[in-house]
């Protein structure tokens, strides 16, 4: 099987103003040469994706959603977004199911799944995020919480993305062991297994959580990590730029 190609996607969340697309410029002027062999991909808010598309139009820069509505076609709901309208202002990828969205908007894995069957319909890849609380790590339920997710939010599609951002680490200083990033890797293709079979090879899985230009490297290094879904961190070219050139597959 040929080796999974890294993608490493920074979701900038409700931060940055249009101004601040000017990063992306900057951004792949640092890791054009370098970062050849990976993904790289920006996810800004909804109002400055096409904005975003525009400007990394001459650039090897991949732009995205944060998220879209379950509804695959047109439709009276009236606030949402489709997926293909993302695709229609430029968007290639799309999150779907990110913690604070299931945490804050209470969205279940029935809901994450139909995000993602619509992003597929549209064309564009969804970034189908799992992970488990503190609560739940702590109780010993992180294989029952993940493999749950996985299989009930993940449709039987090869050209699907996986996230795990354990809850607990986002957007802090703690994250867990590279033991435990490859266990709950190896956990989740294993899950893919059940609907995939040998095409869960294929699927990228992403590690999410308070990954930056000084733990990237060490977090790369976990088996089974195929790149990252940065936060905060995503919003400037300096410390994105670290982080991408902190993959293997840069230095190559």
């Amino acid at each position: 099987m040929a080796a999974r190609r890294p993608l490493i996607a920074g979701n900038w969340k409700m931060f940055g103003r249009r101004a601040s697309l000017g990063e992306l410029s900057q951004l792949w002027a640092a890791v054009a040469d370098a970062a050849a062999g990976i993904d790289v991909l920006i996810c800004p808010p909804a109002p400055y994706i096409q904005n975003a598309a525009w400007a990394a139009r001459e650039t090897g820069l991949l732009i995205g959603a944060q998220d879209c509505s379950p509804a695959a076609d047109d439709a009276a709901r009236t606030g949402e977004v489709s997926a293909a309208m993302l695709k229609d202002a430029g968007a290639r990828y799309v999150i779907v199911g990110h913690s604070e969205r299931r945490a804050l908007h209470g969205e279940g894995n029935a809901l994450v799944r139909q995000k993602a069957d619509a992003a597929l319909a549209a064309g564009l890849t969804p970034i189908i995020c799992v992970g488990e609380t503190q609560a739940e790590r702590a109780a010993g339920r992180v294989a029952e919480i993940v493999g749950v997710q996985v299989r009930e939010s993940a449709p039987a599609d090869p050209r699907i993305v996986i996230a795990y951002e354990p809850v607990w680490a986002i957007g802090g200083t703690a994250t867990p062991t590279i033991p435990e990033i490859a266990e709950v890797h190896a956990l989740i293709r294993e899950n893919l297994r059940a609907s995939l079979s040998g095409e869960a090879n294929g699927v990228r899985i992403l590690y999410g959580g308070s990954v930056g230009p000084k733990n990237a490297a060490e977090v790369f290094s976990a088996e089974g990590v195929d790149g990252a879904l940065v936060g905060r961190a995503s919003l400037k070219a300096a410390d994105f730029s670290a982080i991408i050139l902190g993959h293997p597959a840069a230095r190559t």
